[in-house]
This record gives structure tokens, C-alpha cells and sequence, in this order.
């Protein structure tokens, strides 16, 4: 695949800065290319995390509870950056699995050539803190919902947002994102149909 699908994110998440071709493709340069089949790992709990662009499919990251069951933390659709910030940028061991439930197509870079380009590239600097932001902000909108809205609001708000999670995620894994059994949410899915 060609690397068009990663320019443009780049430009259309600092559309307020004029980017060079030059500057865009030292930045590019600064990343791998990689896919994921289904089902595949992107990072394991354990490991070191690298710093992924998705360009296209969807991602879930989940956690192992104190019991032992999977819950899912968050679901990452396309054009998003991917990363577990603890492990990323303080070299920690992640306590996230990060997986593929379609197949992906993205970039990939590591600490040190992220640090090297935000350090090099005035262009990437300001894309990086535009990532940063963006989810920074995702992550306490997603923390908020958790305290202030009911399961049934969740539910809503995806539906909303993410529809097509609906199609690629399992159903259990979805429910475990919302915060709520598989029972309650096959009740509140026949709830919703039927408005």
C-alpha cells in the first residue's frame, strides 16, 4: 500500500500548519509500515509499546481482571494513533493487550524515532501534541461516561459513535467495554430495537 493514506492523516490533523512534501515524508520515513490479520496481537500484556497510526480496521485493548476475565478498555476505530501511554513513554511493561478484530493497516515507530523526529521535524512536533490531545481527550471522555451514565447511555453513545464496532467486535467484549454482563446487554439491544 502506498503511503498517501498516512500523508493525508497527518495534514488533515494539522490542517493549520503548512506541511512540505519534504517534511512529510521525513516523517513518514520515521515509520514502518505493517498489517494485522484478525486476530492478531499488536502489543501484548507485558511487552514494551511502540507507537501505532491506523489507518484502516478496527482494534480493541483490553485488561485481565483481578478474577481473570477479559475487560475491553477501549475500541479503536480507523485513523487513530494507538499506543499504552505507561509503557510508551516510560518504558514500563504494559499491563494492556492490544488486538486486531478486523484486519489492519497502519504504521508503526519506537520511542527513541518518535523522540528523534519530535525533536527534528517542528511539523511532527505539532502532529504529535495534536495526537497527544486528541486522546488525552478520548481517554476522560471515555473515564467520565464510566462514572455519569448508565450502561443503557453507553450503549447509546456507541451506537452513535462507533456503529460499526456492532459488525467486528464480539459481543461479550463489547459489553465488558460498557460495563455491563452479556445478559444485560442482550436486554438492552432488544430494548433499542424495538424503538
Amino acid at each position: 500500500m502506498n503511503k498517501d493514506l498516512f500523508l493525508d492523516f497527518i495534514q488533515n490533523n494539522i490542517p493549520h500548519i503548512p506541511i512540505n512534501k519534504t517534511a512529510l515524508e521525513g516523517i513518514v520515513d520515521g515509520f514502518e509500515e505493517l498489517t494485522f490479520e484478525k486476530g492478531e496481537y499488536i502489543l501484548k500484556q507485558g511487552k514494551i509499546s511502540g507507537y501505532y497510526v491506523l489507518l484502516e480496521g478496527y482494534v480493541r485493548a483490553y485488561t485481565i481482571s483481578d478474577k481473570g476475565d477479559e475487560i475491553t478498555t477501549y475500541f479503536y476505530p480507523p485513523k487513530r494513533v494507538i499506543f499504552e501511554a505507561a509503557s510508551f513513554f516510560e518504558g514500563a511493561k504494559s499491563s494492556e493487550n492490544i488486538q486486531a478484530i478486523s484486519q489492519c493497516f497502519g504504521y508503526y515507530t519506537t520511542f527513541d524515532k518518535l523522540n528523534q523526529m519530535f525533536h527534528s521535524l517542528p511539523e511532527f512536533r505539532e502532529f504529535g501534541r495534536a495526537m497527544l490531545v486528541k486522546e488525552f481527550v478520548e481517554y476522560k471522555k471515555r473515564t467520565l461516561s464510566m462514572i455519569n451514565k448508565t450502561a443503557e447511555e453507553r450503549y447509546a453513545e456507541l451506537i452513535q459513535t462507533n456503529k460499526v464496532i456492532f459488525q467486528v467486535a464480539q459481543l461479550k467484549h463489547i459489553a465488558s467495554y460498557l460495563g455491563m454482563t452479556n445478559t444485560s446487554l442482550s436486554r438492552v439491544r432488544a430494548e433499542f430495537s424495538k424503538k
